[in-house]
């Protein structure tokens, strides 16, 4: 009885231990992602509510840093670079800080996302950029602060920071223009030296087309100023297998000297097995 009384505390205390409440976050976690033309823009924040209080002016007073939400920071990521009123963001991310007055907000992006909440000093290295935005009232109240994704377009979106009976929005510009052109440069040129030259590998790999991978590996090298080892060890190989053993020694022979002069005693190892299959002199 005694053993089965203190088997049942242990049980108890375990339990006691374990055992957690779950209960609502008073400012619940807010996580959004969206595409802006190509760049993808994820936005993490809490959001807390009026309950009752005054907001601007007052909980959140003019003049102050505040942290644009509740908890941790809030934060914005792009995955490219970005440009905000003339200045220019690095992809990456960045914690947003509101110093609110009665009819403008001073809107700070900051490479320190790790506070929690606002710093007490905020140091001058680490603001990537810092924007002066109008705000407008509203005709009725927001109960929780909410920050939206506006006006899309192909090139730029608006961020709107609304609450109580006050929005703000922060135009941001994304390089969609740049990445369609240089995309359409690099189709309409046509394949690169190293698409040719993975299609070579392939085929060489593969066993299949030798003809064809020979075509894409000579069409590889002569858009390569300076080839590499590796490569023209493929292209021996490519050659090789073909039965073409003159060119395969001399671009073996290539090959050959140029792992040497790079130290990579894998490569001078096989290039000089290669050699003397090949009957090379």
């Amino acid at each position: 009885m005694k053993k089965l009384l203190l088997f049942t505390f242990a049980l108890t205390m375990m339990f006691s231990v374990n055992a957690q409440i779950e209960t609502p976050q008073p400012s619940p976690f807010s996580k959004i992602e969206q595409k802006v033309g190509l760049t993808d823009v994820t936005l993490e924040y809490s959001r807390p509510s009026m309950n009752g209080r005054t907001i601007f002016g007052d909980l959140v007073p003019y003049g102050k840093l505040w942290r644009a939400g509740a908890n941790k920071n809030t934060i914005i990521s792009f995955s490219d670079d970005v440009v905000i009123s003339g200045n220019t963001l690095k992809a990456g991310a960045y914690a947003i800080f509101i110093t609110p007055s009665e009819k403008s907000w001073e809107v700070i992006f900051y490479s320190d996302t790790n506070n929690w909440g606002a710093p007490k000093t905020i140091d001058a290295s680490k603001v990537e950029a810092k924007v002066k935005i109008e705000t407008m009232q509203l005709p009725m109240k927001v109960e929780t602060f909410t920050i939206t994704f506006d006006n899309l377009t192909s090139g730029s979106a608006e961020l709107g920071f609304i609450w109580e009976d006050t929005m703000a929005n922060l135009k941001f510009e994304v390089p969609t223009e740049k990445m369609v052109t240089a995309s359409i440069e690099k189709v309409m040129a046509g394949p690169s030296a190293n698409d040719y030259y993975a299609a070579a590998v392939y085929n060489l790999s593969e066993g299949k087309d030798l003809e064809q991978a020979k075509e894409w590996m000579d069409k590889a090298m002569s858009m390569t100023k300076e080839p590499m080892f590796y490569q023209l060890r493929k292209q021996s190989l490519i050659y090789a297998a073909l039965g073409d053993k003159k060119k395969a020694i001399a671009v073996a022979k290539e090959s050959l000297a140029k792992s040497e002069a790079a130290g990579n005693a894998d490569y001078v190892k096989m290039n000089k097995d290669s050699l003397k299959e090949w009957g090379a002199k």
